[in-house]
């Protein structure tokens, strides 16, 4: 009943003018990013993060986030009419959806696309709603030593459940180590890694770091492959949009197991992309017309977009729950509180109770905002694809610039971008994931602050990790993710060498 009570007073700080506004924006502002292939979420976020520091913490985290949801719909327009994914979690809709546009049911496709995300978004905002309340009352039982712990799980699983390989998966999160390791040590007053620069006294700002990686990384490629697009007018008629959803109820099975692929796979590090291909081979399997996916049929738009809506969506629970990100625009986002003076955590529902529930309240608004911009704004979001892109690019290393600039008025920190913007590039080239380099600069100096502090309550004893039950479980459980894959590999050498020898029994 708390909980509601709660939600209620969320909507009403929601439902203000200002923030309605700023809640309209930044859902087309993120359609438009995701309809850019080079952005995206964690992108667009980092990118226009400067734009909100005027805000109150409240309304600028409601347009981060719708930010946040326009990207997730804005990728399947261009997976859906031009082939060509906005997101990396939208290419397992360019499998039915394209194939659909071709045979001149775009707008079928469009329409079960931004729908089947919707409810993606809103099974997992209800799960929010339910679980999150339940995370707070364990405030008072985390200590240092259980707050180093959540971090090591988040680390964990990282390296251990990740489709990226365990090895450069480390790589990369040493780099981000590295880097929060520069500056002023608040423990010893000692100065670290600055090689007498006095401008890296106060370390790397996260904002001039994600920036670099993302916006200015990912455009370097984008250049260097040469994308340019192809593609002819579309729209949805109201006529369609209605035929369509009169069909969508009869795939309701398989809505709602993506829906509960994605809410999984966006609360483990996973993300929302391999919940998208996972959904689409699930679906593929179980469906009576599964040999038909890959030729336009609509349940192969539905599975993935279903999943990866529900998992960008759940990867907010554990950031705002447990400090700890499920998503690389997760841990922009983390970075964003905690420039605003916030402290995600269990605490936070404790202390900021306005602004939580009014962030979970501009998630249910801020779907249905983005379900009636998208369906309405189609034909002018594709038209958007037609200007050049060597026009386009200009213009957004121009808005990183000048993002970068404004951070500390510094034209230093514009050149720490460009550095950041090659170190990207060439991990990008290498096929080394930015995610865990992202969340070792986040949350390195937190975890090294916690396990300090940790070990100086216990006189250097890691037994302080093992005190109680649980801080002891959740390092437990952090154990299992960092040698996830060994178990898998263990456990299926023991079935199949128990499987000949029961045969040979019976």
């Amino acid at each position: 009943m708390e909980e509601l009570t709660n939600l209620f007073h969320g909507f009403a700080v929601v439902l203000q003018p200002f923030n309605i506004m700023v809640m309209f924006i930044g859902i087309i502002l993120g359609v438009l990013i995701g309809v850019l292939p080079g952005l995206g979420g964690a992108n667009g976020v980092a990118i226009l993060l400067p734009l909100t520091f005027t805000m109150s913490p409240t309304s600028a985290i409601i347009m981060l986030s719708c930010i946040y949801w326009g990207a997730l719909f804005g990728g399947a327009i261009t997976s859906v009419l031009f082939n060509i994914p906005g997101e990396p979690w939208s290419v397992a809709t360019t499998f039915d959806g394209h194939p659909m546009a071709q045979k001149g049911q775009a707008g079928e496709a469009l329409t079960a696309a931004f729908t089947s995300s919707f409810i993606g978004a809103l099974f997992a905002v209800i799960m929010i709603t339910l679980v999150a309340p339940l995370v707070a009352n364990f405030a008072l039982k985390f200590g240092p030593a259980e707050q180093f712990s959540v971090y090591f799980l988040a680390f964990c699983s990282f390296v251990g459940m990740s489709k990226e390989p365990p090895t450069k998966t480390v790589a990369s999160m040493m780099i981000g180590f590295a880097l929060a390791a520069v500056g002023l040590d608040q423990v010893t007053g000692q100065l670290r890694l600055t090689f007498g620069f006095e401008s890296m006294l106060n370390g790397f700002d996260f904002l001039i770091a994600v920036i670099g990686l993302f916006g200015i990384g990912e455009i370097l490629l984008t250049i260097e492959e040469g994308l340019s697009f192809k593609g002819g007018k579309a729209g949805i008629n109201p006529r369609v949009v209605f035929q369509t959803w009169a069909r969508l109820p009869r795939y309701w099975a398989t809505s709602l197991r993506s829906c509960l692929i994605g809410c999984w796979m966006g609360i483990s590090p996973a993300g929302a992309t391999p919940a998208s291909f996972m959904s689409y081979g699930i679906a593929k399997r179980a469906s009576k017309n599964g040999d038909k996916f890959g030729s336009g049929e609509i349940e192969g738009v539905i599975a993935p977009e279903t999943a990866a809506h529900a998992a960008g969506t759940a990867a907010l629970l554990p950031m705002l729950a447990l400090g700890v990100p499920g998503s690389p625009t997760a841990a922009v986002l983390l970075g964003g509180l905690l420039i605003w003076g916030l402290q995600p955590g269990p605490l936070l529902f404790v202390e900021q109770k306005e602004f939580v529930w009014g962030l979970i309240a501009s998630m249910y608004l801020g779907n249905i905002a983005g379900l009636i911009v998208v369906l309405t704004c189609v034909p002018v979001f594709a038209a958007i694809l037609r200007i050049p892109f060597s026009i386009i690019a200009p213009l957004i290393l121009v808005i990183c610039a000048i993002g970068a600039y404004t951070v500390h008025n510094s034209v230093f920190d514009v050149v720490l971008m460009l550095v950041f913007g090659v170190l990207g590039y060439v991990l990008k080239k290498c096929n080394y994931p930015l995610a865990p380099l992202v969340l070792a600069i986040v949350l390195g100096d937190k975890a090294e602050e916690t396990f300090r502090q940790s070990l100086l309550a216990s006189q250097g004893s890691l037994t302080i990790f093992w005190a109680n039950g649980l801080v002891g479980t959740i390092m437990a459980l952090g154990l299992i993710a960092l040698f996830w894959g060994a178990i898998q590999v263990g456990w299926t050498r023991l079935r199949l060498a128990a499987s000949p020898a029961s045969s040979g029994r019976a």
